[in-house]
Formats: C-alpha cells, structure tokens, sequence
C-alpha cells in the first residue's frame, strides 16, 4: 500500500490500524471523513510512529488521541 498519497482509503487504513494497535475503546469516534485532508501527512506521521512501536503508555496514549482530535475537521 503506497501511503503517500492522499485517498481517502489510505486514510481509512491508517484510523484502523492505529485504532487496533491502541486498542481504542473510542474509536468509534475517528472516522477518515472527520479528518483534515490538508493534514494528512501528520495522520501518516501518526500511523508511522504508533506502527513502529510494540506498547504504549496510558499517556502516551491519551497523547496520540489529542493528536488525531486536532486533526479533525472543524
């Protein structure tokens, strides 16, 4: 999968494997629709960086989830 375009189906996989990888109980909430598509490029930094990691902590978590609410539409 070439990440490095924009398409909204990049942007769905990325929500998905972020939001399985933290185990979100809220994620319900992240939709590819409700984000900026003018900031992708920090939702693929996002996904690179959660991707590349085994554990998070609680705070790290609650870190990246304000993250991807900043990225929302407003």
């Amino acid at each position: 999968m070439d990440l490095t375009q924009n398409t909204l189906e990049n942007t769905e996989y990325m929500i998905e494997e972020i939001k399985r990888k933290l185990r979100m109980a809220s994620g319900a909430a992240l939709k590819a629709s409700a984000l900026n598509d003018e900031q992708y490029d920090d939702l693929r930094d996002i996904f690179e960086m959660v991707a590349g990691k085994q554990q998070f902590s609680i705070s790290e978590i609650e870190a990246i989830t304000k993250e991807l609410g900043r990225l929302r539409k407003a």
